[in-house]
């Protein structure tokens, strides 16, 4: 028996769609859609909105299982375009391309999140989008995203949006300085944010408040910063990779230690257990926590897709994020996580590949990514090395003289 017919997706099974031949038509065609998920063969189609290193690590893990791949992005050049059987050159707000993408996919999944509210729940009111609509515009809001995980019971540091600079000079005076101006919506690698650590950059301070929606939150002093990477199928099994520990250099991520040197797992699953009970998650998403020098986690953001501080679980572990999100949305079981060897992630950005291309190959122990992207720019990341190790410490002071360059461990 059709996986359809199983699921009431007749047409005389859909309330409403006798009225007219052309508006049952219009109605199983919608609801067929999202219930043959269950009977995708290989050789199907999945769908990814993005194409840059990301839609590019997708499209190869689902390749490798046996999949068709379908991309949509806005730059013919695309990491990503080298990897799939179709390739849609259009923007993320052209709604006719996004269309032809899904009518083209059996599943459709994203590697780029900030897709325009009524467009994304649109598709999945019409297509079957497993990670659906609500989650993912909720986390496209830095206020709606905090008072989520806060109403979910994890702990975030202290944080309001702010309407003017009387606001912020209130939060101040309630919290001290320093704190963190960030945009509401749009801001990653550190773009849209302001520290102000002093009484001077406060009253210097300029924030066009009435051309965007920001948000201040404590700006903590931190022993370290963390992330876990989770994986969620649609019907409910959930994998866990190593907590990672993540360091920045001018609020991009520079290198990830997995798993961190500090014991700070259950605290993690924890709080994610809490976000994953008050919002859906489906496929890999990862939580990125502060750990403050009194010992405290607080849950900082979510990305509901793969995550860079994860990049590393290609090599280190049994299953890479990358197979993990493609079995999540296809439902099939997923295997246990368990990593092979410790693992030091390196980003590659611009400069560092301006400086390093030469000797990229010449480290047997490096396993080197490059994104294949067009344009080098000195902050843009171009790729990443991880290097397995059991000897982290000898691994860090290597990498520090050949690689890390100014970079604290």
């Amino acid at each position: 028996m059709p996986a359809y017919w199983r699921q009431g997706c007749w047409p005389w099974a859909i309330p409403g769609c006798t009225k007219n031949l052309k508006h049952t038509r219009h109605h199983w065609k919608r609801k067929w859609r999202r219930c043959r998920m269950t009977s995708i063969r290989l050789g199907g189609t999945i769908g990814i909105i993005g194409g840059g290193q990301l839609g590019k690590m997708l499209a190869q893990s689902a390749l490798r299982m046996g999949y068709r791949v379908a991309i949509l992005d806005p730059s013919e050049d695309a990491p990503a375009r080298s990897t799939c059987h179709t390739f849609i050159h259009a923007a993320f707000s052209d709604f006719d391309a996004l269309k032809q993408l899904c009518e083209q996919s059996d599943v459709v999944t994203y590697e780029f999140e900030n897709i325009d509210a009524h467009i994304l729940r649109t598709l999945v009111n019409d297509y079957h989008v497993p990670q659906g609509a609500e989650t993912v515009l909720t986390l496209q809001n830095r206020d709606l995203e905090k008072t989520a995980i806060r109403n979910s019971g994890a702990d975030v540091v202290p944080y309001e949006k702010l309407a003017g600079k009387a606001q912020l000079e209130q939060f101040i005076e309630s919290h001290q300085l320093p704190v963190i101006v960030k945009t509401s919506t749009g801001g990653y690698d550190g773009k849209g944010q302001v520290l102000i650590e002093t009484e001077a950059e406060l009253d210097t301070l300029d924030i066009p408040f009435d051309e965007a929606e920001w948000v201040v939150e404590k700006y903590l002093q931190l022993e370290r910063e963390v992330s876990l990477t989770v994986a969620r199928s649609t019907s409910g099994q959930v994998v866990y990779f190593p907590l990672q520990e993540n360091l920045h250099k001018d609020q991009i991520l520079y290198r990830t230690i997995a798993p961190a040197r500090v014991d700070y797992m259950e605290e993690a699953k924890t709080a994610v257990d809490k976000i994953m009970a008050a919002m859906h998650f489906v496929g890999v998403f990862t939580v990125e926590c502060f750990i403050d020098q009194e010992g405290k986690l607080y849950v900082n953001e979510i990305a509901p897709r793969p995550h860079n501080s994860a990049h590393h679980t290609i090599e280190s572990c049994s299953i890479s994020q990358f197979d993990a999100h493609i079995l999540a949305i296809l439902d099939h079981p997923m295997p246990e996580v368990h990593q092979h060897q410790p693992a030091v992630m390196m980003n590659l950005l611009g400069d560092d590949l301006d400086r390093l291309e030469e000797k990229l190959f010449t480290e047997p122990d490096w396993r080197v990514h490059v994104y294949g992207k067009t344009g080098r720019k000195p902050a843009r990341k171009m790729g990443h090395v991880t290097v397995l190790t059991d000897d982290l410490d000898t691994t860090l002071d290597q990498l520090e003289q050949k690689f890390i360059k100014g970079v604290e461990v």
